[in-house]
């Protein structure tokens, strides 16, 4: 009697848990095996800088499915068990995990989704209790509680998303809370000075101390726990709390190890495919090529994991897929909400064309290249994101005053894009 077909999905964040849903919604009946490296079930990471850091949303917020989910539907989740060898020619992959013996799984299709890690302070002091990283639910839960008495002098390094959010949610609870960042403004890298200087006032407005165009060269301590922050310029600010926002970095030492393509990323075609036979990478850890941008594009946000997720699925399942979605992501800061459609590389030298009132935080901006635009965002402006996401895909040629006139329906500038 034939073996049943084994995939075999490595990671556990909200990549994997799509790419098993859809594994079985394609028709896929052969044995599903998840290696989840932390001992939970798959989880998405959005709630961890949003709602569940806020306090607004409880953990079971970040599972998109219970056990009783996997069980129902035949997918094998081994909790704390990491990948730690790549045989492609084999088909195998070799476990290591502290509560299991080692094993080596033959697959017959397998998929990379390993993420990203933070990026680490590696100065003076980077040992010292009370500096975190926010990746993971643990690090959420240990920041929450830690913000919760709201008496905390925090310092957050870092901005960036992670930055900011995790800034808003220490502030949200009380906390004292300093932001240090290298540039003149947040988030210039992402969304240009103009759209950073609106994120800027916003903080600077609910009370924190935004510190641009500075850099730390050390933390200070006393008894083992972080007591400060020391600058380039050797300034020192207090803190009971460092948080380091700046940046992650693909988790691509197994595939690297295994002789895949790796190059800020795993590489991809734009159906998942790697450089090895039936190995698929999507999520964080993949760089792969958007024909639609014509663009290699390593995205970190949940809407890459979500889409890319399902896609995913019904390739491994046989499907041949074209992912060339344009890249998503929203961000919840005090009162203010935000989608931002378009790849930010693509856009830094677009012209910023702005609808509404961008001093009072409800407009739309958008991004102009030759007269197309290439990225949208909206700002506590709601049921927009897809006319802009069609306007971005239609690629048609448009005048900055059509995009400035509130009068002029988004969806008749977009025309019959879908």
């Amino acid at each position: 009697m034939a073996s049943r077909e084994r995939v075999v999905l490595i990671g556990g964040g909200l990549t994997t848990a799509r790419a098993a849903e859809s594994l079985r919604q394609s028709g896929f009946d052969g044995e599903v095996v998840v290696l989840a490296e932390e001992r939970r079930l798959p989880y998405e990471r959005p709630p961890l800088s949003k709602g569940y850091l806020t306090g607004a949303d409880a953990a079971g917020v970040v599972y998109p499915h219970d056990a009783a989910w996997y069980r129902a539907n035949d997918i094998d989740v081994r909790r704390g068990v990491r990948a730690a060898a790549l045989d492609t020619s084999a088909h195998t992959v070799t476990t290591a995990g502290a509560d299991a013996a080692d094993e080596t799984l033959r697959y017959d299709r397998l998929l990379l989704a390993t993420g990203s890690s933070p990026r680490r302070f590696t100065g003076p002091g980077a040992g010292l209790r009370g500096v975190h990283t926010l990746r993971r639910l643990p690090d959420s839960t240990r920041l929450r509680t830690a913000f919760r008495s709201g008496d905390r002098r925090v310092v957050v390094v870092g901005g960036g998303w992670i930055g900011l959010e995790t800034a808003a949610a220490a502030r949200g609870y009380g906390n004292d809370v300093t932001v240090l960042a290298r540039g003149e403004v947040p988030l210039a890298s992402a969304i240009g000075p103009e759209l950073g200087a609106m994120f800027l006032g916003l903080h600077e407005e609910h009370g924190v101390d935004m510190r641009m165009g500075t850099g730390v060269a050390s933390l200070t301590g006393e008894g083992g726990r972080v007591t400060g922050v020391v600058l380039g310029t050797g300034e020192e600010i207090p803190a009971d709390l460092v948080l380091f926002g700046i940046g992650a970095t693909p988790n691509t030492e197994l595939a690297a190890s295994a002789g895949l393509t790796v190059d800020d990323g795993i590489v991809t075609d734009a159906g998942f495919r790697t450089s090895a036979d039936d190995v698929f990478a999507a999520g964080d850890v993949a760089n792969s090529w958007n024909p639609r941008l014509g663009h290699w594009l390593r995205v970190e946000h949940w809407a890459n994991a979500l889409n890319g997720g399902q896609l995913v699925g019904r390739a491994i399942a046989g499907e041949r897929v074209v992912y060339d979605d344009i890249p998503y992501f929203f961000t919840d800061q005090y009162d203010l909400g935000m989608e931002y459609s378009g790849y930010g590389e693509l856009a830094a030298d677009a012209e910023v064309v702005v609808r509404g009132d961008l001093a009072g935080r409800e407009c739309i901006a958008f991004w102009l290249a030759d007269e197309r635009v290439v990225a949208g965002m909206n700002v506590n402006v709601w049921d927009v994101n897809e006319a802009v996401q069609r306007l971005i895909r239609s690629e048609r040629v448009v005048s900055r005053e059509e995009l400035a006139d509130p009068g002029v329906p988004l969806d008749a500038l977009a025309g019959d894009a879908t």
